[in-house]
């Protein structure tokens, strides 16, 4: 490690009867009342208004959706943009918004391509393009650089773009980032149609246990995310949708971040719930000990979405990094 160090915090939270608070409500089926949901979101209500960056990929038309959210206090110059997990979307961030704004901070939340309100087209889906369409957004927008924050896939998407675009990069923070280890050492690679008929055939229980899976601690409002995710297999564009979501996940295996990691030159955060499967402290550890310029903060008793779960601890340790003063990137510090 440099000069910046390595520093290692643990939050510890205080959870009366969390043995009791861990245990979901048990559902046998689905409510009556779920029907089909949009998997392009009109029907979910963002926190703010969306716009579109417009391009071609593979020959075809397509859209980028995402918020752009001004400073609700004094502006400190700076613009965070924030990145969502494979099985989210730029809404789940909310809350996340609200905190920075009140904090001085413009935002960019992106639904990625194949996500949310943005355009699902049949292509290749690769990291590189990922992190490409966010630096097309900064451009379009003018912004010289900007923090990038992803969460569980996204923090995949924030490794590669700062490792592609070192001069774009103020701060990077991986939340419960996937991808810790590369997959090709452990595990075969998965024939793709039957990839793909795993996610088409996907059910309310298997996305039921998913979700719950999330959370040491289940409240009633992760229920929502449940029912969006069953809406969408009701969907008449549920076959296409699947498919999209299908060649998507293939970007775990064929495409590791873990070799970025020692060229990464911008500060960074590595924090996430320690209860993210047994090996994540360890894992988290050791993206933080192969970054040159990075901290490590595990919360305690916390699972994959600490923004959600544990907001009084995760948004402080947040605002405290991204306003730390960034390390002034060199040319020597590029990408090798």
């Amino acid at each position: 490690m440099n000069s910046f160090g390595f520093r290692l915090h643990r939050v510890c939270i205080s959870m009366t009867f969390v043995a009791l608070l861990a245990v979901p409500g048990s559902i046998e089926a689905q409510p009556e009342s779920w029907g089909p949901m949009s998997p392009s979101m009109e029907d979910v209500a963002y926190p703010h208004p969306v716009s579109y960056l417009s391009f071609r990929m593979y020959g075809q038309d397509v859209r980028m959706a995402y918020m752009d959210v001004s400073p609700a206090t004094a502006a400190n110059g700076q613009t965070v943009v924030l990145l969502h997990g494979g099985n989210f979307f730029a809404e789940y961030w909310k809350n996340t918004i609200e905190v920075l704004r009140h904090e001085g901070f413009r935002i960019l939340a992106t639904d990625r391509i194949g996500y949310g309100r943005s355009s699902k087209p049949l292509v290749p889906y690769t990291l590189h393009d990922m992190a490409l369409h966010i630096k097309m957004l900064l451009e379009e927008k003018g912004i010289p650089g900007a923090a990038i924050v992803g969460h569980s896939m996204g923090g995949m998407v924030t490794s590669r773009f700062a490792f592609s675009y070192p001069e774009m990069t103020t701060h990077a923070v991986m939340v419960n980032q996937v991808g810790l280890t590369d997959p090709r050492l452990d595990r075969p690679w998965r024939d793709p149609e039957e990839q793909y008929q795993g996610t088409l055939n996907r059910n309310y229980d298997s996305i039921r246990r998913g979700i719950e899976r999330y959370f040491v601690t289940w409240s009633p409002e992760y229920e929502y995310f449940i029912r969006l995710q069953y809406g969408w297999t009701q969907s008449g564009d549920w076959p296409q949708f699947a498919m999209v979501r299908s060649r998507i996940s293939r970007v775990f295996y064929a495409d590791p971040v873990v070799y970025d990691w020692p060229h990464i030159r911008a500060k960074t955060l590595v924090i996430g719930g320690t209860e993210d499967g047994p090996n994540f402290p360890a894992l988290a550890k050791n993206v933080a000990d192969t970054i040159p310029n990075a901290e490590l903060i595990l919360i305690d008793n916390v699972g994959h979405i600490p923004h959600l779960e544990a907001p009084e601890q995760f948004h402080p340790a947040l605002i405290r990094f991204l306003k730390s003063d960034p390390i002034p990137y060199t040319e020597e510090q590029g990408q090798p």
